[in-house]
Formats: C-alpha cells, sequence, structure tokens
C-alpha cells in the first residue's frame, strides 16, 4: 500500500533543514522547549493572521531565542518606527515567561520579507483563504491564482486542492487544479507545500498547495560536468 508523507519532512537532512534548531541535553529542557515553541507559533500565527506569515522558524542558544518571521507583507508586522515589532516583541517575552518561568534568555525577533510571494506555498494558500472568504466563487479563485503562480518563471509546476462545503452546498467534496509537473518521489525536487484553513459561515474549508520549483543539486554534483553524448558514426549503405 501506498503511503502519504509530507513533502517537507520527506527531504529533511537533504534539501531541508528543521525549522527549529536548538539542543536540550535533558528531558526536561526538551520538553519545556517544545511547549516554549509549540506557544510561539499558535500565537503568532493568530496574532498575524492578514499579515501573510508563510513561516515561522526558532533557534535556540544559551543566551537568547531568535525568531525569525518570513512574510510578504513585513510592513503590517513592522508597522511605523517598529512599533508593532516592538509590542509583538514583548508580547512573545511575557508568553514565554508564562508557558517556561525557568526559561530565562532573551528575545530577538527578525522579520524577513518574502521577495516572490507566488513562489512559496504558504503564501498562494492565504491567497486563496482571502478570495474564499471575500465570498468569491471558488473556481475564479483557484483559476486566477494559479495562472499567478504560473507566471512566474522560476515555477515549473503547481497544484491545489480545496476539500469542504464548497460554495455552500450540503455535502463536502474536493475540488483540485493543477497546472505543470510535480516529482513528489524526487527527494532533489524543490517542492514547496503548505496547508490552510479558510473559516466561512458554513464551515472550513482545507487549502493544500504544492509548488514544484526546479531540482536542487549539491555543489559537488553542480561543479561535475556532465559528459556530452558520444556521435555515432554513420552507417554504410549497401546496394
Amino acid at each position: 500500500m501506498t503511503h502519504t508523507v509530507h513533502p517537507y519532512a520527506h527531504r529533511l537532512g537533504i534539501i531541508r533543514d528543521w525549522k527549529s534548531r536548538w539542543f536540550a541535553g535533558d528531558k526536561k529542557g526538551y520538553r519545556e522547549n517544545v511547549a516554549v515553541d509549540a506557544a510561539i507559533r499558535s500565537h503568532l500565527l493568530k496574532k498575524l493572521r492578514g499579515s501573510f506569515v508563510a513561516d515561522i522558524e526558532i533557534e535556540r542558544s544559551a543566551n537568547e531565542v531568535r525568531i525569525v518571521l518570513h512574510t510578504a507583507r513585513p510592513g503590517l508586522v513592522i508597522g511605523r518606527s517598529g512599533e508593532n515589532a516592538g509590542k509583538l516583541r514583548k508580547e512573545l517575552t511575557s508568553l514565554i515567561k508564562k508557558v517556561a518561568p525557568n526559561h530565562n534568555r532573551a528575545v530577538k525577533l527578525d522579520i524577513v520579507e518574502i521577495r516572490q510571494p507566488e513562489t512559496n506555498a504558504a503564501v498562494v494558500g492565504l491567497m486563496v483563504v482571502e478570495g474564499l472568504e471575500k465570498r468569491l466563487p471558488f473556481r475564479r479563485v483557484l483559476k486566477s491564482t494559479v495562472e499567478k503562480v504560473m507566471a512566474i518563471r522560476e515555477v515549473i509546476g503547481v497544484r491545489v486542492v480545496i476539500s469542504g462545503r464548497l460554495g455552500g452546498a450540503d455535502m463536502s467534496r474536493t475540488e483540485h487544479i493543477k497546472r505543470g509537473r510535480i516529482p513528489l518521489q524526487t527527494f532533489r525536487a524543490n517542492i514547496d507545500y503548505a496547508h490552510q484553513e479558510a473559516h466561512l459561515p458554513y464551515g472550513q474549508i482545507g487549502i493544500k498547495v504544492w509548488i514544484y520549483l526546479g531540482d536542487t543539486f549539491s555543489k559537488k554534483d553542480m561543479q561535475t560536468p556532465v559528459p556530452a553524448p558520444k556521435a555515432r558514426a554513420p552507417r554504410a549503405r549497401t546496394a
């Protein structure tokens, strides 16, 4: 039987890295760090729902916790002269103290702008969520979103799947649209995947997005020249 795996976890250690990077020597420290990371992620996703936050990375050292926010709308997150970012940092500091009182580390917040939002699966999923929550027809939202994504030169393939009570129907169903190719079983394939949810009056609609951005090779593979095929000798003809 086939097994469905997460495209990001499927490539960990090959072309992907962990989104939480730290080391805990004892079980108590590990349990505390996991609880802090979960609280940080849930708080940021709830607080910055309309800011197109695509990814949250957490790095922990002996003295500080570094939180990296990847967003397509950095102006909304930062605010005027960094006002919103300062408030957000204070909220995270108080949240960490509440979850883990012995977690005595300074909080550092970095905000990174996503240059091409259409190449990020999480941002594309949020674009679909925004269209569905505005009560636009779901087929029009899917078609326009996929056309925007395929207009980017780096994108080779895209697939979007939505499921739920589409259009307010009594029975839930699944619709999908695909352009290009999505090689899910190729480890070196740079496939970005994300899952989002649209909250509508008649229920939730799930959105899954796959975006294929080409193959990622190591430096050794990139430096090794590929030998050219040898030319065949012409075949002699007999009368």
